[in-house]
């Protein structure tokens, strides 16, 4: 992405056509969902989601069975099971998201495959397995199917709201998703209770850290003086580089942390609840994510781009609307298979 000076940029919504919001880059259509939906440890939470959404399900009596990758050298050729000289695909279920409703709903052939799948639901009382037909193998990470499993699950959230499943979850029967959604109901209903009608947004924001490394060096005194000390110098300056280095360390990571928590204060008021995840690389001192009630959608698009414009020497990168990915984590225990 290139960074245009004084701004950050605004692409694409994710499900849906761009909106004209300036100086902030959302999620371009195409590109590739958050890496995974537990919530994260990171550095802390800002502002952590209730508790009563980290919910543990253990499903008694016959746990639902669930293809793993783990389980792979198990399942013959990857389930395939030669009948004489020809070998016949098991077909399995895969589960893109849990949803509330007691009507079945379809949704198209949206679905992971070389032709995109049908994906319908399958139900437990008022609870709703959003999945389609699949052959029962590991899948491949591969562009297109993690994309696939994202498309169904932006088409699903615009009406429904959703309990994303990680990508790869297939069961080999529909009685299998039938006994998880029995034995999960209550924590199910807890979690789409709390997550009703909200959304996630990412946020991640990026500096220049050379730019920051010539103003920390003009502005701090201790550095300034060390710097010249060390340009001076004919002999070794190995002592003298290792303190440059601490002090200037030092001082990037607090002016980072004043730049995050005047950002986040900043949100704090247009957000149910952040979650701060570890930045990626060096450039990057901010990566998190909101949950956003679904009517406060327009008012923290409006702060997020009123706070990119005061801070001129950041990039923000912002993405969604994305499943509550980053908020949600049930522990489900299933037998492997």
């Amino acid at each position: 992405m290139a960074k245009a000076s004084g701004s950050a940029r605004k692409g694409a919504r994710a499900a849906g056509p761009p909106r004209a919001v300036a100086s902030v880059k959302r999620r371009a259509k195409g590109s590739a969902p958050p890496a995974k939906a537990k919530a994260p440890t990171g550095n802390g939470a800002a502002r952590s989601a209730p508790v009563a959404m980290k919910s543990a399900a253990k499903a008694p009596g016959k746990p639902g069975r669930l293809l793993d990758r783990r389980a792979s050298e198990k399942t013959v050729q990857g389930g395939r099971t030669t009948v004489g000289e020809s070998a016949v695909v098991s077909r399995g279920k895969y589960v893109y998201c849990i949803i509330e409703s007691g009507d079945p709903l379809k949704f198209g052939p949206i679905g992971i495959g070389a032709d995109p799948s049908d994906v319908y639901t399958v139900h437990y009382k008022n609870l709703a397995a959003v999945v389609s037909d699949a052959p029962l193998e590991v899948l491949d990470s591969t562009r297109e199917n993690v994309l696939a499993h994202e498309r169904v699950n932006e088409t699903v959230m615009r009406e429904h709201t959703v309990i994303p499943m990680s990508f790869g979850t297939i069961f080999k029967t529909r009685e299998d998703i039938v006994e998880l959604l029995r034995s999960a109901a209550e924590a199910f209903g807890d979690v789409l209770n709390k997550m009703q009608n909200k959304l996630e947004f990412g946020l991640k924001v990026l500096w220049d850290r050379d730019q920051a490394i010539r103003e920390v060096e003009s502005e701090d005194e201790d550095i300034s003086r060390l710097k010249k000390e060390i340009s001076g110098q004919k002999g070794p300056t190995y002592f003298a580089r290792m303190q440059y280095g601490r002090l200037i360390d030092s001082a990037l990571q607090s002016r980072s942390e004043r730049y995050v928590a005047d950002i986040l204060d900043q949100l704090r008021d247009v957000s149910v609840a952040s979650r701060i995840n570890k930045p990626i690389g060096d450039k990057m001192i901010m990566n998190a994510a909101f949950l956003i009630a679904r009517d406060h959608e327009t008012a923290f698009d409006a702060k997020v781009k009123s706070i990119a414009s005061r801070f001129d020497k950041l990039t923000f990168k912002y993405t969604g609307p994305w499943p509550p990915y980053n908020f949600v984590n049930i522990r489900l225990k299933l037998e492997r298979a």
